[in-house]
This record gives structure tokens, C-alpha cells and sequence, in this order.
């Protein structure tokens, strides 16, 4: 099996559709329920949220930015999170302010991970203890189908940026083997060697191989001992070490 791919682009517009239609229809298969968010994160992308209702979406902004309630729980834990009664309930307290506050008496978080991802699917309810079967029923399938194809598709899009990274490295190989061969004649060195102070170039004055590799070729290789001598002297030395005598 080929190890997963991270993959840190940005999400496209077509994932919060996905998000939104995972809520909605949650919400059509679960009579007690009053409204749904699903959030999405991972790697280096940006956390998205999508909501059924406005005022369902600073449920979720207060857990994030104390870190405390049902979707960073659900997150720890990897496990669902039912809130039976926010009434009685002692967690969360900024979290059970404001669903109390909006009218929302109970709510389960239903937590998913795959190839990096983590989704939530937030449920709420008017009625206390109207949602203790969510945890069983089709809003756990209907996360799973989402977060698997956003995992296909986070797949698909890390394989295009690859196999456009290898495009544009065969496109330069022979650039960079061009310049080795210059390098060699001017230096007297091997292959390896040559290679080497293309990649040393490339590493004191934070420019591409290729990019290095093209100006050694139009230049036909003309004063390169002396750059080369130029950027030894720009190299940090190492600082002496202290020593006393014995």
C-alpha cells in the first residue's frame, strides 16, 4: 500500500458545499433535530465550517477559542460526544451559555478522521435527551461517506501536485546536467563533484537547482571560480571554541 500523501493546499469552494449538504441532510433524517454544523480540519489547511442556521455557527467559534466544549472533546477523544441536557450539564460553560441562550437544549458531536482529516458533524435539539440515538443512526453513515470522499479528493489533488513536481524536475534535468558538464571542464572535477557545487550554489544563495543551472549554461561557465570564491568567503566560520590551558 503506498503511504498517504499530506496535502496542504487550500480547500476548494466544493468542499463546504459537501460540508453544507452533509448538514442538511442530517437534519431531514433526524426529526428532533433543529439544526446542524459540520467543521472540517487538518494539515496545513484552513479549518472550515458549515451551518445550517447563522446562529449555529458561533457554537462553534466559542469552543474554538476556548478550546473547551463538545468539538475539541469529540477531537481528543475520537469518540462522539452527547450533551443529553445542557441544562444540567456542568462542562463547557461558555459553550452551555450560548446554546441555552439560542434556545438548543441537547446536542451529540460526532467526530470522523481519515488520511489526515477531521470533520465534526454537530447535531442540536430543542428537546433534552430528544437526540441519544444520533450516535447510531444515519448521520454517522452520512459523515463517513463525506469525510471518505474528501479524503479521495485531498488524494487526487496531493497526486496532481506531484506528478507536476516531477514534470517540472525532468524538464530540468537536462539543464542541470548541462551545467555539471561545465562545471567539470572548468573545475577539472568529476561528475559528482560538479553536481555538488551546483547544489552548494544553489544552498548559499537560496535560488533553485535549475535556476542555477541555467545561468551556469548561458554564461558558459565564464568567472565561476571566482563566485565560487566569493560565496566560500560569504560562509559563516565557525566561532572558535574557548580553551583554557592546563
Amino acid at each position: 500500500m503506498l503511504p498517504e500523501r499530506a496535502y496542504e493546499g487550500p480547500e476548494p469552494a466544493s468542499t463546504v458545499r459537501r460540508l453544507q449538504k452533509l448538514t442538511e441532510q442530517c437534519v431531514r433524517s433526524l426529526p428532533a433535530c433543529c439544526g446542524a454544523v459540520a467543521t472540517l480540519s487538518g494539515g496545513e489547511a484552513e479549518r472550515r465550517a458549515s451551518a445550517t442556521h447563522p446562529d449555529l455557527a458561533a457554537l462553534v467559534s466559542v469552543q474554538l477559542d476556548a478550546g473547551d466544549g463538545p468539538i475539541p472533546t469529540a477531537l481528543d477523544t475520537g469518540r462522539p460526544v452527547d450533551a443529553e441536557d445542557l441544562l444540567t450539564e456542568e462542562r463547557w460553560p461558555d459553550y452551555r451559555a450560548m446554546a441555552l441562550g439560542s434556545g438548543v437544549r441537547a446536542s451529540v458531536t460526532l467526530p470522523f478522521h481519515r488520511a489526515g482529516i477531521d470533520i465534526t458533524l454537530n447535531l442540536y435539539a430543542f428537546r433534552p435527551g430528544s437526540l441519544e440515538d444520533a450516535v447510531h443512526g444515519p448521520a454517522v453513515v452520512l459523515g463517513e461517506e463525506i469525510t471518505a470522499g474528501l479524503a479521495r479528493d485531498r488524494r487526487y489533488r496531493a497526486a496532481l501536485t506531484e506528478v507536476g513536481q516531477l514534470s517540472t524536475a525532468l524538464r530540468s534535468r537536462p539543464v542541470i546536467d548541462q551545467a555539471g558538464g561545465i562545471v567539470m571542464h572548468v573545475l577539472g572535477c568529476g561528475a559528482d563533484e560538479a553536481h555538488g557545487v551546483l547544489r552548494r550554489i544553489s544552498q548559499l544563495t537560496n535560488r533553485r537547482l535549475a535556476d542555477v543551472a541555467s545561468g551556469v549554461v548561458r554564461s558558459r561557465g565564464r568567472d565561476l571560480e571566482k563566485e565560487l570564491a566569493r560565496l566560500a568567503a560569504l560562509r559563516p566560520r565557525p566561532s572558535a571554541r574557548s580553551g583554557g590551558t592546563t
